[in-house]
């Protein structure tokens, strides 16, 4: 599947990464379940839920921006960090066509969450 660089493992309520956070990597829940959520009106939205084999942390990636959210275990978790070099070198086998389609959904996936926690405020 993918090749993992590190492994990481984290406390309960401990944080992953924060929102507007530099993307550099990419996760895969190895143990526990990760928390994706951003905090609107001081009141904590949560966008999504992964759990064990799941990958996260691909928009920031893939579309070069920064983090539009925030990632915090819940329960002790351990993440798999995918190494970088293996992920590029896969992604760069794409073609460019192909390529853009990718960055095109994970902006328009960062837009469309924007957008719904824009409404919650």
């Amino acid at each position: 599947m993918f090749q993992i660089a590190a492994y990481e493992k984290y406390k309960d309520g401990q944080v992953i990464f924060k929102e507007g956070t530099h993307g550099d990597w990419l996760y895969v829940v190895e143990e526990g379940a990760v928390e994706i959520s951003r905090i609107v009106n001081n009141k904590k939205i949560t966008i999504a839920t992964f759990k064990e084999g799941e990958i996260f942390g691909e928009v920031a990636y893939i579309a070069k921006v920064e983090r539009s959210a925030m990632a915090t275990a819940l329960g002790d978790t351990t993440v798999g960090v995918i190494d970088r070099d293996f992920f590029d070198k896969e992604f760069n086998k794409l073609s460019a066509n192909f390529q853009l389609i990718l960055r095109t959904l994970a902006l328009r996936l960062k837009k469309t969450t924007d957008t719904l926690v824009a409404i919650q405020k």
